[in-house]
C-alpha cells in the first residue's frame, strides 16, 4: 500500500495513476472527503486528515509501504516560515509514528541554497526530514512548465510579461507529468538513507522559448517582455503579497544563478514531456 498527500493535486494525481496503472494499491490521503471520492471510484483507499496534524496523519500512514509527500505550498509566507514549520513538525511525528519502509518527499531545486528565499520552505522540509532513520529521498525538480498557465491570456494578446531574466537564459524546467511519473518510479525502488533526486524536462527553457511555442500554437507572434526588477515588489503587493520579498528573493536566485541543481548535471534525471505539450494543453484548456 502506498499513501499519497497531494493526490488531488498535478504532481499527486500523475503520481497516483501511475501507480494503480501497474495495479498497486494506494491510499488517498485527503482533507475533504468529497475530493476523496473520484478516486475511491478508481478503487483507492481513501484517508482524511490535515498536512499540519499529526494524529490524523499518523494514521492515514498507517500499515503502508511508501508514503508520498507533497507539502503545501504557501506563496506569501510570515517571516521566520511558520505555516511550513507546522507542517513540517507534524508531517515528521507522523511519519516517526506510523514507521513506513520508505518515504518520496517533494522538495525543489536549489533546496540547497543557503540564502532566504521562497524555496527555503523545502528546505527546512529536507532538513527535518532527513534526520528520519527510514530511508526517503527528496525529489527536487526545475521549474514546473506550468507556471506558464499564467502566460496564456498575455499570449494571445502578443507580448507574455516575464520574471524570468535576461530573456534568454536557460532554466530548469519540467512537467508535472514527469514529476509523478518519476516520483511513482522512486517509490517503487529500495534504497537505504536519504538520498537526492534532481528533475528536468528533456531542454531547458527561456522565457523566449515559451515566447515562441506559444507563437507556434496560437499562430500569431509573441514576444516576452522583461518586468523591470524594480517595479516588483509593488507590483507583487497590488495583487495582495503582504510581504514580497522572499518571491523576489527566489527570482533572483533563478535569475542569478544561485537556484540551481546540486549535483553533477549527468546525474539530473531527464523528463520526457516537451515544453509545447505542456502549453498545448493549457491553451485548451483556457
Amino acid at each position: 500500500m502506498y499513501a499519497i498527500t497531494g493526490i488531488t493535486g498535478k504532481v499527486g494525481g500523475a503520481l497516483a495513476q501511475a501507480l494503480l496503472a501497474a495495479n498497486l494499491p494506494v491510499r488517498a490521503v485527503v482533507r475533504d472527503a468529497a475530493k476523496g471520492q473520484a478516486w475511491a471510484a478508481r478503487g483507492c483507499e481513501v484517508a482524511l486528515a490535515e498536512m499540519d496534524d499529526a494524529v490524523s496523519l499518523a494514521a492515514a500512514f498507517k500499515g503502508v509501504e511508501g508514503i508520498f509527500i507533497l507539502p503545501p505550498s504557501e506563496f506569501d509566507p510570515s517571516p521566520g516560515f511558520p505555516e511550513a514549520l507546522l507542517v513540517i513538525n507534524a508531517v515528521k511525528a507522523a511519519l516517526e509514528a506510523a514507521g513506513p519502509g520508505k518515504v518520496v518527499c517533494l522538495s525543489t531545486i536549489g533546496a540547497q541554497a543557503t540564502q532566504s528565499n521562497l524555496l527555503t520552505q523545502r528546505t527546512l522540509m529536507e532538513q527535518a526530514l532527513g534526520e528520519l532513520s527510514m530511508p526517503i529521498t527528496f525529489l527536487r525538480p526545475g521549474w514546473f512548465m506550468e507556471n506558464a498557465l499564467w502566460d496564456v491570456e498575455p499570449a494571445r494578446s502578443g507580448v507574455i510579461p516575464s520574471f524570468l531574466q535576461p530573456l534568454d537564459k536557460p532554466v530548469p524546467m519540467v512537467a508535472t507529468a514527469d514529476v509523478g511519473r518519476v516520483a511513482a518510479e522512486l517509490l517503487q525502488q529500495d534504497w537505504s538513507g536519504r538520498r537526492i533526486v534532481e528533475l528536468e524536462g528533456p531542454h531547458r527553457v527561456s522565457p523566449n522559448d515559451i515566447a515562441a511555442a506559444f507563437a507556434e500554437i496560437l499562430g500569431h507572434p509573441v514576444h516576452a517582455e522583461a518586468v523591470p526588477r524594480e517595479t516588483w515588489g509593488a507590483l507583487f503587493r497590488s495583487q495582495g503579497t503582504k510581504d514580497p520579498v522572499p518571491r523576489i528573493q527566489m527570482l533572483d536566485g533563478f535569475n542569478e544563478g544561485w537556484i540551481e541543481f546540486e549535483g553533477d548535471d549527468a546525474k539530473v534525471i531527464k523528463g520526457e514531456v516537451e515544453l509545447e505539450t505542456v502549453l498545448r494543453g493549457l491553451v485548451a484548456a483556457g
